[in-house]
């Protein structure tokens, strides 16, 4: 389930992004072949990604004909549902969105409008989380962290 929320939800995009069990979502999805284009859309052109440690990876797609960006966590091995997610923030809109619960093989799509801003985004495979802050904008250099629970 994509969730998209405003400044009454930064603490719960806290919690995602630290790996509360905040619910978003417990539907199981399910595709072999999944590609960041193939969740988020054949418009959405990969413009950062980061490892999740050798479970998989979390995409960071761009639209520039709508100024969306879209992030989706996607499983190395597809196979039995495990707890996973992709979340996506706009520190300077404080727009943000997020998928969590239990799939096969990815977590989201999720979007924001992210034109000319600053994304900070990441997700998680089972216990392992990662993070990428401030990213994509020539303003600020970004932090990328990994966590293993």
């Amino acid at each position: 389930m994509r969730i998209v929320r405003n400044a009454a939800a930064v603490g719960a995009l806290t919690a995602l992004a630290v790996g509360s069990t905040v619910a978003f979502g417990a539907t199981a999805s399910a595709a072999p072949n999944v590609t960041p284009q193939g969740v988020c859309g054949k418009a959405y052109k990969t413009v950062n990604s980061v490892p999740v440690g050798s479970l998989g990876t979390v995409y960071l797609t761009y639209n520039s004909t709508n100024g969306k960006n879209c992030v989706a966590t996607i499983r190395a091995n597809p196979g039995t549902a495990k707890q996973m997610s992709a979340y996506i923030y706009v520190p300077a809109t404080d727009e943000w969105a997020g998928d969590d619960g239990n799939f096969t093989s990815y977590a989201g799509p999720a979007y924001v409008y992210g034109k000319g801003y600053c994304v900070s985004w990441g997700g998680s495979i089972a216990n392992v989380y990662v993070s990428v802050e401030n990213s994509n904008c020539a303003a600020l250099k970004e932090r990328r962290t990994t966590e293993i629970r």
